[in-house]
């Protein structure tokens, strides 16, 4: 038995008896903090005081916002550290997928995590916020080392992205002009391009609109042309909606093809 483990054992007694009158008072909250930290220093004072800490598998969070999740501070003793609320509380973070806690006596404690891996920015509402290939909403986006994921958008989109951004991903043609994917209705995509156009994608046979789309701006470079929609959700045609610049132009066009042409001689 360790030494000073009388000492702890005594110190414990005391509290647990005056524990009941303070209960019965109505001030049991504070008095197991100050329970805690009376037993956690009189373990510290003969010999459990957490002196190494090794975590593994983070990549994202810091040690210290480890250690604070899992309810370790610098009042802790490896005696009364309860391992298994620890992990629970490691797991319950949106950042962890998996978390073990081990105690290595007298004073070594060993946590092992497994971090998601941010895969998208999704926004809803006007709210964008880091997400896993899960779904799992990790933290508002507001740091900028996330600026270069996907940018996914709509009620539902968090939980259907990863799926869709892998069938884009077999047509990078599409996917290097691709700005953002908007889940429309809870049940189909569109495309929005980095200048802007949309392209409006049906709820089935989406492989064939993609192939589609990436033969026409092979033969006719679509995506560079004056547009401002592309309309695939008919199996059997594409409507594309010009610009109003374009649209004029080409209004101009046939109104100077429609007009008749004067005869040499013609007054």
């Amino acid at each position: 038995m360790p030494r000073g483990i009388g000492v702890v054992a005594m110190v414990l007694l005391l509290a647990g008896t005056t524990a009941l009158g303070v209960v019965r008072g109505g001030h049991s909250d504070d008095f197991l903090e100050a329970l805690s930290d009376t037993r956690n220093a009189a373990a510290n004072a003969v010999g459990f005081r957490i002196t190494s800490v090794a975590i593994t598998g983070r990549k994202q969070l810091t040690q210290d916002e480890v250690l604070a999740v899992g309810g370790v501070n610098g009042r802790s003793s490896l005696l009364f550290l309860d391992a298994a609320a620890a992990r629970d509380k490691l797991k319950a973070d949106p950042w962890i997928s998996d978390a073990t806690v081990q105690k290595l006596y007298p004073g070594r404690l060993q946590i092992d995590i497994t971090e998601r891996t941010p895969y998208a920015l999704w926004q809803e509402n006007g709210r964008v916020s880091v997400i896993a290939e899960d779904g799992t909403v990790l933290e508002p986006y507001v740091a900028r080392r996330f600026v270069s994921l996907p940018l996914v958008v709509g009620k539902g989109a968090e939980s259907r992205a990863k799926d869709f951004l892998n069938l884009l991903g077999q047509y990078p043609q599409v996917r290097s002009a691709v700005k953002a994917i908007v889940f429309v209705g809870e049940r189909r995509w569109n495309l929005r391009l980095v200048d802007g156009v949309d392209v409006r994608l049906p709820e089935h046979e989406v492989e064939r609109s993609l192939a589609m789309l990436t033969k026409l701006d092979q033969e006719d470079h679509l995506f560079s042309r004056d547009i401002t929609a592309i309309d695939l959700r008919l199996p059997d045609r594409v409507t594309v909606r010009l610009s109003e610049d374009a649209a004029k132009a080409r209004e101009d066009l046939f109104k100077d093809k429609s007009k008749p042409k004067r005869k040499a001689g013609d007054a």
